[in-house]
């Protein structure tokens, strides 16, 4: 199916929206699991879920071509791939999100405005960005079951959990341990390494270059650094077995442009 547009030349976007149409309107991805039922082969897909109150972006479409992909394997193998969505929507981006747009910037502020009415704000919130996700898996045309998903804050999940991890207890698969983790004094938790990210922003940061004259020659060896507020604490200069280093005979005083350039002397 050729779609052109105004001047007769092949329109990809128009060719897609076409073949979106046809695929719904005819339940395409519907039929393609009811007639493999017979078989009774199933192969179990859950998709780990994203987090809805954020924008998705061009690793999600990247990380969905591959689950599609293998799902659409197995159902060319026969296999009945039941390939059901989901929601993340417990956690702390969520929380913080919230605060943020309500200040809400300690514990105390959260309690005063009322712990029922900021949980009620962060269950809207996870909702703020569904329809821009199921656009994206629609274009993308990754199939899978975003009407019946499974989300993270409803009872049955929470149940479900709780449920399993008792089953891994009675077979004594749990143990006590102690790791070390990046922990927020504000909410008064502990932050995984994905959370602390959170906060990532760029900022421009002071960098020297150093000299360390060599005890057992007349030899200097230049280091560069970023944190030049350890140099007073400096007593050695650490060096690489298997790097390559080059000695250089300088005849000249270095050339000003090296301030232009934004580079410290």
């Amino acid at each position: 199916m050729v779609v052109p547009n105004s001047l007769g030349e092949l329109d990809p976007v128009a060719l897609e929206n076409s073949l979106m149409y046809i695929w719904d309107n005819e339940k395409t991805f519907e039929k393609s699991i009811d007639i493999r039922r017979q078989n009774k082969s199933p192969f179990t897909f859950l998709e780990g879920p994203p987090t809805a109150n954020g924008k998705p972006g061009i690793h999600h479409v990247l990380s969905r071509l591959y689950k599609d992909m293998v799902c659409r394997w197995k159902s060319m193998e026969g296999h009945i791939v039941e390939r059901k969505g989901g929601w993340d929507t417990h956690g702390l981006p969520v929380e913080i999100e919230v605060q943020k747009k309500l200040n809400l910037m300690s514990n105390e502020a959260i309690e005063e405005y009322g712990m029922e009415k900021f949980n009620q704000k962060c269950k809207e919130s996870v909702w703020e960005y569904e329809e821009s996700w199921r656009e994206m898996t629609e274009r993308m045309a990754f199939w899978v079951d975003m009407d019946n998903p499974y989300v993270t804050l409803h009872d049955e999940y929470i149940e479900s959990a709780w449920w399993s991890l008792k089953q891994m207890h009675d077979k004594g698969l749990l143990f006590r341990g102690h790791k070390v983790l990046p922990y927020c004094p504000q909410t008064g938790t502990s932050y995984s390494t994905h959370e602390v990210s959170q906060g990532y922003k760029e900022v421009s940061e002071p960098a020297v270059f150093i000299k360390f004259k060599l005890i057992d020659d007349d030899v200097s060896i230049l280091a560069w650094t970023t944190t030049p507020w350890t140099l007073p604490g400096n007593v050695g200069l650490a060096v690489g077995p298997n790097v390559t280093y080059c000695r250089i005979k300088v005849t000249s005083p270095p050339s000003e442009s090296w301030k232009e350039e934004g580079v410290q002397k």
